[in-house]
């Protein structure tokens, strides 16, 4: 079996479409008839160059600061991809979809509101091969039988991941995850019921002050966007540097820079891992370190930055804030058999300020459902934490509550409703105080 993809080691590779060959820098220069065979490339070009034979004389041409402006490329081939969709492309088209998966070419799902549905697309194994082929051009990303895994990023900022046979049973497994309510501000996922006003400010002002902020939840419950937004709210001067496996966030930031790993090439070299870009961040002058997702002992360089005065965020997958501080702990311990417990708890009690639990509620909708509060305290090997605020499932009023609560908390938020679709949801103030953490 052979699956001809184009590697991340030639850049040419990626405007030349299978089965021809990347033409010499001197054919090109000479010529742009042999380009125009690529599609890519003759959206690209066309419409920028005469043919050669056209072409005036050296003395005739105008000065440099009078020839027209370079057509934007990039913007061409974001368009050109946009329409190499295939029989996805109406889904794709759709802003109510969150996520596309494909188990067999007879067999595809979407995701609308939280719930899967099966579509009626059917399409060929030719098809769903050439598919991927056409969205890995853009992500310099290679699959082959070395390398039966592949994540990378759409124009469109989606996520695309896929795993061939002989790791699946049969056929080619697709996921391509939508970020519908990326870009949203966190006012705009206020007024969405993500959360109310006053945790919408309290977050606020917890980014501005600086605090280290561990975004946690499970898939597909909204952390991306939500990590995405606290970085928007951060003061204007302040220069971001994210790290991710591959890219997603997009900071709404005047001074950013974004990094990326990168996979070994056939040789088995040239890889870069979380690790060493959390280490290079820190040579790049930054006043905030992002990590998109922590899921191994890159964990420990992440919180041995934070612990030098830094501030940061990351997002990890976790059931609670609670799960997530746990689990914290436990992570840097795979940097190796040097690394202990006892010497992981005080780093993750003083690095961390803030844990945010965000999860999908019955009715599909992404809320924020805790927040809670480093004490900084240890006990007995466990990290403390306090419940700031904790998310009041309103479908459940009417029950009785719990009576093993040492004293009552404040309902925050009310019934108020910005619309049917969007109710504001309603929060239990915890025993944490506000206050002590701007201290």
């Amino acid at each position: 079996m052979k699956i001809n993809f184009h590697s991340q080691d030639s850049q040419a590779a990626k405007l030349i479409p299978r089965g021809e060959s990347p033409l010499p820098t001197e054919r090109i220069r000479g010529t742009y008839q042999d380009v125009e065979r690529s599609s890519v490339g003759r959206v690209a070009v066309q419409g920028s160059l005469p043919p050669i034979n056209q072409l005036p004389p050296i003395n005739q041409l105008p000065p440099i600061n009078q020839l027209p402006p370079t057509p934007n490329v990039s913007e061409n081939l974001t368009a050109i991809d946009s329409t190499n969709y295939g029989a996805l492309a109406q889904v794709m088209a759709d802003a109510s979809i969150e996520e596309i998966w494909i188990n067999s070419p007879n067999r595809i799902f979407i995701a609308r509101s939280g719930r899967s549905e099966l579509t009626n697309i059917v399409m060929s194994s030719d098809e769903v091969r050439l598919l991927v082929e056409r969205l890995l051009m853009w992500g310099g990303r290679r699959l082959d039988l070395s390398h039966p895994f592949v994540d990378a990023r759409l124009p469109d900022g989606s996520r695309l991941h896929v795993t061939i046979p002989e790791i699946t049973e049969k056929h080619w497994a697709i996921n391509i995850r939508k970020h519908l309510m990326r870009g949203k501000t966190l006012d705009e996922l206020r007024e969405m019921g993500v959360m109310n006003q006053e945790i919408s400010e309290f977050l606020t002002r917890a980014v501005q002050h600086g605090l280290n902020i561990l975004v946690a939840g499970s898939t597909q419950a909204g952390k991306t966007t939500l990590l995405n937004a606290l970085i928007g709210a951060m003061p204007l001067h302040n220069r971001v540097i994210t790290v991710e496996e591959v890219f997603e966030l997009r900071p709404q930031v005047s001074d950013s820079i974004a990094m990326q790993t990168r996979s070994a090439n056939l040789q088995g070299e040239g890889a870069i891992p979380l690790r060493l870009l959390i280490k290079e961040a820190l040579r790049m002058r930054p006043n905030n370190l992002v990590v998109g997702e922590i899921r191994e002992a890159e964990s420990l360089d992440l919180l041995i930055a934070l612990n030098s005065g830094l501030p940061g965020m990351a997002t990890i997958h976790a059931n609670s804030a609670k799960d997530a501080i746990s689990k914290l702990q436990t992570l840097p311990l795979l940097a190796g058999e040097n690394i202990s417990y006892d010497f992981i708890a005080p780093i993750v009690a003083a690095s961390i300020d803030l844990i945010i639990f965000v999860a999908t509620d019955n009715s599909g909708a992404r809320r924020i459902m805790e927040i809670a509060r480093v004490t900084g305290r240890i006990e007995g090997k466990r990290v403390e934490i306090e419940d700031l605020f904790t998310y009041q499932n309103t479908e459940l009023e009417g029950f009785e509550s719990d009576k093993s609560s040492p004293e009552p908390s404040r309902s925050i938020g009310g019934s108020v409703r910005g619309n049917s679709s969007n109710p504001i949801p309603t929060y239990t103030r915890g025993l944490g105080d506000l206050n002590e953490i701007f201290n």
